[in-house]
């Protein structure tokens, strides 16, 4: 292993990175070529630009309890990378959707503003650009260690606003987008109990688990009922049955007790506050 890392002039973390972050784009670009968006290219260019956008920012928000749970503190190196790839990518799928309004900046500024989803998104994409623009070592050092953590803090906020534009967009299939608010919502409660702990023990990570899956269900629930009107338990009942397949919340709970087994099993590495934030924690 010592001897493969040496033969890369980066560390293998940022050369993974680097392909994953590239990955969605080649792959778009040879649908493109080979015919494989459909009948409505650019409109799957959209929605395919999007929903990858928003896989590589959880991949990204990951990053941080992953390294701790699983004793891999050089996954830190692959952060910085991944998340301007997410940027990338989001401003890929804005440009797409204006490509597709003939570039009618009047056009595309109306659309935002009438449409609730659209003016989510475009929050979002602006608050990112922010984050991407200041990560690097020389940001840190104009900013300031203080005011770089509060503006890259924003990154959960982001990520809310992200995954209610992905919900509204897709109001008939709500799988995915409350798949992401539960995982969201395990990563925050992860990130504030290490903040005032420490540390988050594999009996707070299972705790961590059952009230991601539980709070993932409420939502969902809570969302179909407001949307069709129907009784509240029934819908309840209707996800708790297995034999539908599996809903979001039980895909949280999963992830979430495998996130448990996987601290029990090794320890939980304890970090070491940093003494000063650098580029490569930047997202």
């Amino acid at each position: 292993m010592a001897s493969l890392r040496a033969s890369f002039p980066w560390p293998l973390e940022k050369v993974a990175a680097s392909a994953l972050a590239m990955a969605p784009a080649v792959w778009l670009a040879w649908l493109a070529y080979d015919g494989g968006l459909g009948a409505r290219p650019v409109t799957e260019a959209i929605r395919f630009s999007g929903d990858w956008a928003l896989r590589l920012f959880w991949v990204v928000l990951l990053i941080g309890p992953a390294r701790r749970i699983l004793g891999l503190p050089r996954l830190i190196r692959a952060r910085r990378i991944l998340g301007v790839g997410v940027f990338g990518l989001a401003f890929l799928h804005f440009g797409l959707y204006a490509f597709d309004q003939g570039f009618d900046w009047l056009q595309v500024a109306r659309e935002t503003v009438l449409r609730i989803y659209l003016s989510v998104g475009a929050i979002a994409l602006i608050g990112l650009a922010a984050l991407a623009a200041t990560s690097s070592d020389r940001a840190v050092a104009w900013l300031g260690g203080g005011r770089w953590n509060l503006l890259h803090r924003a990154i959960y906020v982001l990520a809310a606003l992200s995954a209610v534009h992905f919900l509204l967009r897709s109001r008939t299939d709500t799988f995915e987008p409350m798949l992401m608010l539960g995982l969201l919502a395990w990563l925050i409660g992860y990130r504030l109990i290490h903040k005032l702990t420490g540390e988050v023990t594999t009996r707070a990570l299972f705790g961590l688990a059952v009230a991601g899956g539980v709070l993932t269900a409420v939502a969902e629930v809570t969302w179909h009922a407001a949307a069709t009107g129907v009784d509240p338990l029934r819908i309840l009942a209707a996800h708790l049955d297995v034999s539908y397949g599996l809903r979001p919340a039980w895909w949280v709970l999963i992830a979430g007790l495998a996130a448990a087994v996987a601290g029990w099993r090794f320890r939980l590495v304890p970090q070491r506050p940093a003494a000063r934030m650098t580029s490569s924690n930047a997202a």
